[in-house]
Formats: structure tokens, C-alpha cells, sequence
């Protein structure tokens, strides 16, 4: 799987719909404040579909899982 980063260029488009789709898949899936690891294998295999990473993939799920497990606000309910 190829990550790319950004290379002093804007999301194309393209990019910037599918990094919408995440976002809407991570926040249904951490609605409830719990993140199952059912919910986390969807968002994973969303990411993976077009076998590449962006950064900014990373970045959104930094923020809306990462940071919110951390701080309290999410619960990661699998081990």
C-alpha cells in the first residue's frame, strides 16, 4: 500500500470527497462515544480501498479518534 504526503499541492476534487466519505464513516461510527473494533476494521478498509494513504487520511483519523481516546471524549471498546 502506497502513502502519500502532501507535496506542497491541494486536495484534488477527488480527494477531497473521499476524505468527506471518511469523515462521515468515522463520525457514525464514534456517534455513541464507543469505538468498536468492527467500526474501526470499516474505517480501515475505507481508507484502504484505493490501496493508498494519504496524510490527510491520517490527519482525520488523528483527530477524530486518536485525540478523542486520548482526551477521554471516545471510548475504544476492543483490545
Amino acid at each position: 500500500m502506497e502513502i502519500s504526503t502532501p507535496k506542497d499541492r491541494e486536495p484534488t476534487p477527488e480527494e477531497l470527497e473521499e476524505l468527506e466519505k471518511l469523515k462521515a464513516i468515522i463520525e457514525g461510527a464514534i456517534s455513541d462515544g464507543k469505538l468498536t473494533g468492527a467500526e474501526f476494521d470499516r474505517i480501515k478498509a475505507a481508507i484502504a480501498a484505493d490501496q493508498k494513504v494519504s496524510y490527510e487520511e491520517i490527519q482525520l483519523v488523528r483527530q477524530l479518534i486518536y485525540d478523542k481516546i486520548d482526551s477521554g471524549e471516545l471510548q475504544k471498546v476492543w483490545d
